[in-house]
């Protein structure tokens, strides 16, 4: 039987239909749409096999335009669009049934030495001292549509160790941070453009969620429509996806139905390897019904 971390790396790695043109298959982990850390993870591995030198990603930004059909593969066309002396530039369309779902530009750079500063890492617990998070009871899970309880009751490719639990089911209000320590759950190879993709996909987890709690909503709730509105990723120094990583998470604000979550990634030894930022639509509609259809930009 085929792991989840085998599973996600084999999502990772696209079929090449041509130099610029890739195919990545969907997955079904139990959310209404494909997840959008899959679609970043897939279209930074198609941006990544085009490069014909040894250039580093250092970011990506992103925009979600329609909700991925999960039935259905993901096409994906990267645009050379600029080979300069230090730095590579491309650009990815991913398409489904023949319309654009989202696109991004991502950026790679040579290995260089120079100035450095950071932020220090949150002083949190180590994931050790912090318990893993308990299943639902079967009688509480059986009481939520059948898509929660494929979400709540897999086992997934990544271990997460919430430094504050909140109950999802019954979220109570509380200011706009968190921290989540995170890692998949087995070893991989050492390529740093795998652990990139791993990051990215990982990266969707927790980030827009973050700015329903000062409003004491979730996803899990029938009446509340949420969606990713874009996406950006940094990456500032190497990393292991297969070790822990503490996701420091805040939300600075929300307006106009749109929330906005930023977050910093920290090693163990407390070094920040990465950045990310996020708005997302956040929607209190008046039914489950009108919550499953999410309109996109």
């Amino acid at each position: 039987m085929t792991s989840p971390v085998s599973e996600l790396v084999d999502l990772l790695s696209l079929e090449r239909l041509e130099d610029n043109l890739f195919r990545g298959q969907s997955r079904d982990i139990g959310t209404k749409y494909v997840f959008g850390g899959q679609v970043l993870g897939q279209a930074l591995s198609a941006a990544q096999s085009t490069l014909d030198n040894h250039r580093d990603a250092h970011s990506l930004h992103a925009y979600f335009l329609r909700a991925g059909d999960i039935e259905a593969p993901i096409v994906y066309f990267v645009d050379r669009t600029r080979d300069g002396g230090s730095f590579s530039v491309r650009r990815v369309t991913a398409i489904q049934h023949g319309q654009v779902i989202f696109f991004c530009a991502a950026s790679f750079q040579d290995r260089e030495n120079g100035p450095e500063h950071q932020l220090p890492m949150p002083a949190v617990p180590q994931p050790e001292d912090i318990e893993p998070s308990r299943p639902l009871p079967p009688e509480v899970l059986e009481t939520l549509p059948t898509k929660v309880q494929r979400w709540l009751d897999r086992m997934g490719p990544f271990e997460f160790r919430h430094v504050y639990p909140r109950d999802e089911l019954k979220p109570p209000k509380r200011p706009p941070f968190q921290q989540v320590w995170f890692r998949l759950s087995e070893k991989v190879g050492d390529s740093p453009e795998l652990h990139r993709s791993l990051l990215a996909y990982a990266s969707d987890f927790h980030l827009l969620g973050t700015a329903t709690f000062p409003h004491g909503i979730s996803y899990y709730q029938p009446n509340v429509q949420m969606a990713s509105l874009d996406h950006a990723l940094w990456f500032h120094r190497p990393f292991r996806a297969d070790e822990w990583l503490l996701y420091s998470i805040d939300s600075p604000g929300a307006q106009g139905n749109r929330g906005l979550a930023r977050g910093m990634v920290y090693d163990r030894d407390g070094r920040l390897v990465a950045s990310t930022a996020q708005e997302g639509l956040i929607r209190l509609v008046a039914d489950a019904a009108a919550a499953a259809h999410v309109p996109r930009a």
